[in-house]
């Protein structure tokens, strides 16, 4: 599975309340969350972002509350990967309950530059700023978290027959 686009950066500590702001969560149309991803971080997002493009961001990514919206947000508004030093617990399980590829690795980040295009073989855990040339390694996730991820979710993995 390799996810390809540009670099949108984040720094540290992005929490659920900037991915997604409270004044949202009164729906859970994931194209109405997307259409408000990240307004309150960077008013620009939504106009510059494109499908496939890969979020990246510091240590301690999704902090905040346990809000799904959070992950289905940037999930729906077409980036396909989000690439981070670290992620908050429960916004990490909540990204591949619903979806969201996602990835640890510090180097990485320190080596992508906002707007560097960026390749992603999650089935290998590699990434390459193709931009730079340089590429870093990480854990790629088990075959069965890759299943949830590439059935579009957990739900989507039972109902697929993917998970029992």
């Amino acid at each position: 599975m390799i996810k390809k686009g540009n670099a949108i950066k984040y720094g540290d500590n992005v929490d659920t309340d900037v991915i997604i702001p409270a004044r949202y969560l009164n729906s859970s149309d994931p194209e109405f969350l997307a259409s408000h991803c990240m307004e309150d971080l960077d008013s620009t997002f939504a106009s510059r972002k494109k499908d496939g493009d890969i979020m990246v961001g510091g240590f301690n990514f999704g902090c905040g509350s346990s809000r799904e919206h959070a992950p289905v947000s940037i999930k729906a508004s077409g980036i396909s990967v989000v690439i981070a030093k670290s992620f908050a617990r429960i916004f990490y399980r909540n990204a591949i309950n619903i979806g969201l590829a996602i990835v640890e690795c510090p180097e990485a980040v320190d080596g992508i530059s906002d707007g560097d295009v960026v390749s992603a073989d999650l089935s290998a855990g590699v990434i390459t700023n193709e931009t730079t040339g340089k590429t870093y390694h990480a854990e790629p996730f088990p075959e069965f978290i890759q299943n949830i991820i590439s059935a579009g979710g957990l739900a989507e993995a039972v109902k697929k027959g993917i998970i029992k």
